[in-house]
């Protein structure tokens, strides 16, 4: 469970700095894009490539920049 939660704050970190939203982005947010986007990421693209906690990480990483793309779309302040 540990384990699970820092694989996806790595995740959603990865995530925060390919999409630029890095910096607006929280450590739990980090987390909850870095889970969900682990979710969302292996039921679009499979489960290939190197796995961290149950988590395939290519599959992860691009499902939680679709999700942190998706989220600061409709969220996003706009400047």
């Amino acid at each position: 469970m540990i384990w699970s939660i820092i694989v996806g704050g790595f995740i959603g970190f990865i995530a925060g700095a390919i999409t630029k939203k890095g910096g607006a982005m929280g450590i739990i947010a980090n987390i909850i894009a870095g889970l969900l986007g682990s979710y969302v990421g292996q039921a679009l693209f499979g489960k290939w490539g190197p796995t961290l906690a149950g988590m395939s990480l290519i599959p992860s990483i691009l499902g939680a920049v679709i999700v942190v793309a998706v989220v600061s779309f409709f969220f996003g302040r706009r400047e």
